[in-house]
């Protein structure tokens, strides 16, 4: 893609308002509490604290917003008390310019670090520092600064307790990712009535899984209904895709067929009616048709083949579970049935260990990004001291909220930054030049803006920058600025920040694209590491579950988002193909795919301890775990993987009296050899390149 096509695309992603359902309570929550926050502070310290301790109860409120399943409390208390932290050693530093730059410079350098922990921490750190470089220049003393540093760590407490206090649709993001969950394989089920192929994306149940693991205090307050449902869809999920599997269930046409269509349209129904009791907290109610077509009693008659009849009797007894759990204040979980989320302070050894490790990795994205954000942060400050405009922290401020450790999403926020600093200074300076209003009546337009900016956060970052900039100039002609200052350099200094951060991507770049060969070489060798655990039990069914085959899945499922998310992020990259071809990866992506749906529908049919061993499995799966353990070299390298070993062993367990096993085993190397010559056509392609 070339520079102009990329700058179009990303700029095209920064402006886009998208239409999401917006959460008008909690805004008015956060609002609220923003607005308490501002009249104490005024009343204890004027104005200048009113606006200290109101940029404190606004963060704390973003973070009560953030995509994490940790209670909203606890965010908002990390964000305040970490943002009175951050202020008050800046505020010690802020008389001497050289100390506050290297203070800058070190907690900058440690909020790009901090991305490692996941994004919410990273945007909670990246907004302490931006914040921080506003909230240092109101105190005039030292104990001045304290008390700024209390009543901004005093806005993280009023933000956690009023979620405390005026709770709002209680565990609602959970109740939303099981539901998601749920609905997503209701929709697989409609799906292969259609096409017995289709593929199913399992993100809505790996977002279940994160949502489902609670804190032990969390654990005494969990409704019922939220445990059990994500293991059941779990469980369906492969049985729905042998069901309706060609080679081991029924005939694409016949009666066989129709009556699996009725079973996978009662599933689908059944699953939507949990996904909507679930949601919305309310009894299940199953269409009856649904049950009735479950529970038809020719249905052992009409399908012909062993497998398709133990599928539909293993569907109909596990939505019958789907149907008990689904009921609130059903079932609850035993303590050895949970999964155990640690608490806050008990992250940080763990965290610390993660952010040690980037850094000894000269090749980390983060690190990387963290050199980045670090020196254009303090480029920015530098610039924007030195320029004759005054309050020259604009500049590091729009640097360190634009970046973010991918180019897409950098240059996107940075267009999004400025083009909503253009619109959002005009309309907060009209606003003040016409009706001039005083202190007050700024920190009443300064809490409408903080509303709306809570309203919109689902929509996108260009409607959010337009009520943060307005915000951000109420707050500070509430705090005695004039209206006229903030306009010139709020937007000369916003674009130069945003030129920086967009400048210091082209130079310093960390592109994904060159690291797409490792990302395809993991997911085929975790799919590859699937299919042998899998086999591996039909090898030996006598022997106790030791959790090898979920463990394997939960691997293979990690190795595919990340080739996923390495895949959309260097999609709108301006980089010369030094990864896979388009043609190559929807070839290889095709034949993984097929891979691991084959290893999916023999998970459905794992044998009991009491069955007999499977005829060649053992072997097969020891060439396919040596297979899978060459795999990542040989795709590195571009050089085609060789499967002749596992070819080998299929040929020689072709006698197997396991019909499943043998039709699975037979799609796995099917998709192995599509695979290797995806591959192979990519070493063609490359060496056709480099003779001409």
């Amino acid at each position: 893609m070339t520079w102009l096509r990329s700058l179009k695309e990303t700029a095209r992603a920064g402006l886009t308002v998208e239409r999401r359902r917006l959460q008008p309570l909690p805004a008015l929550r956060a609002a609220a509490g923003l607005a308490l926050v501002v009249l104490a502070g005024a009343a204890i310290g004027g104005p200048a604290m009113a606006a200290s301790s109101a940029f404190g109860a606004f963060q704390a409120g973003i973070a009560t917003f953030q995509r994490s399943w940790r209670p909203r409390p606890t965010l908002a208390l990390a964000s305040g008390l970490t943002l009175a932290v951050s202020t008050f050693l800046g505020y010690l530093c802020g008389g001497h310019p050289a100390w506050f730059l290297a203070l800058l410079a070190l907690w900058t350098f440690l909020s790009g670090l901090a991305w490692t922990a996941g994004p919410s921490v990273g945007v909670i750190a990246s907004s302490n520092v931006a914040i921080m470089l506003v909230t240092v220049t109101l105190p005039t003393s030292v104990a001045d600064a304290a008390v700024h540093a209390a009543v901004i760590a005093g806005g993280g407490v009023v933000q956690a307790a009023l979620v405390v206090l005026f709770p709002v649709r209680r565990w609602g993001p959970q109740r939303d990712a099981l539901a998601d969950a749920l609905a997503a394989v209701a929709d697989y089920a409609r799906r292969l009535r259609r096409d017995p192929y289709a593929p199913f994306d399992p993100a809505p149940l790996m977002t279940a899984r994160n949502a489902a693991a609670v804190t032990w205090r969390q654990a005494r307050r969990r409704p019922g209904e939220l445990h059990g449902l994500r293991g059941l869809a779990e469980r369906i999920r492969p049985v729905l895709a042998s069901l309706a599997d060609p080679v081991v269930g029924v005939a694409r046409e016949g009666p066989g067929r129709d009556r699996v269509r009725e079973l996978l349209d009662a599933a689908g129904a059944v699953l939507d009616a949990a996904a909507r009791a679930v949601r919305r907290g309310e009894r299940l109610e199953v269409p009856p048709g649904a049950l009735a077509a479950l529970r038809t009693p020719d249905t052992p008659s009409v399908l012909e083949r062993a497998p398709a009849r133990r599928a539909a009797a293993r569907l109909a007894a596990l939505l019958d579970e789907v149907v008990a759990a689904a009921a609130p204040g059903g079932r609850r979980p035993g303590p050895e049935a949970l999964r155990a989320r640690p608490g806050l302070l008990r992250l940080v050894p763990g965290a610390v260990r993660d952010i040690a490790a980037e850094v000894r990795r000269p090749d980390s994205p983060y690190l990387r990004h963290a050199v980045r954000v670090t020196v254009v942060t303090s480029t920015g400050y530098l610039l924007g001291t030195a320029l004759p405009f005054g309050h020259g922290y604009w500049a590091p401020l729009a640097a360190v909220m634009s970046m973010r450790p991918d180019f897409g999403q950098t240059y996107a926020r940075a267009v999004a930054r400025f083009a909503g600093t253009l619109v959002g200074v005009a309309l907060a300076t009209g606003v003040g030049r016409l009706a001039d209003p005083g202190a007050y009546a700024s920190a009443g337009l300064a809490v409408g803006a903080a509303f709306a900016v809570y309203l919109l956060l689902p929509s996108g970052q260009a409607p959010v920058q337009v009520f943060i900039s307005a915000y951000v100039v109420f707050l500070l002609g509430m705090a005695g600025e004039e209206w006229t200052q903030t306009v010139p350099e709020r937007v000369v200094l916003t674009l130069l920040g945003g030129a920086l951060a967009m400048l210091s991507y082209a130079l310093f770049p960390a592109w994904e694209t060159p690291r797409l060969r490792a990302r395809l070489a993991d997911w085929a060798a975790a799919a590859g590491r699937y299919g042998a655990e899998v086999l591996e039990r039909f090898a030996r069914p006598d022997r106790p579950p030791t959790g090898a085959v979920r463990q394997a899945l939960l691997d293979l499922r990690a190795a595919r988002a990340a080739w996923r998310d390495a895949l959309d992020r260097a999609a709108h990259e301006p980089v010369r193909h030094r990864g896979p071809s388009p043609a190559v990866t929807e070839a290889a992506q095709a034949a993984v795919g097929r891979f691991t749906r084959a290893a999916m529908v023999l998970e459905a049919h794992l044998p009991d301890r009491t069955a007999a061993p499977s005829a060649g499995a053992a072997a097969l799966a020891e060439a396919l775990r040596r297979a899978a353990e060459r795999c990542p070299a040989d795709v590195r390298e571009r050089r085609p993987p060789c499967w002749d070993e596992v070819r080998a062993a299929f040929d020689a367990a072709e006698a197997s009296d396991d019909p499943v096993v043998r039709a699975g085993a037979r799609e796995m190397v099917r998709a192995l050899e599509e695979l290797g010559e995806a591959l192979a056509a990519e070493r063609g392609d490359a060496l056709g390149a480099g003779g001409s």
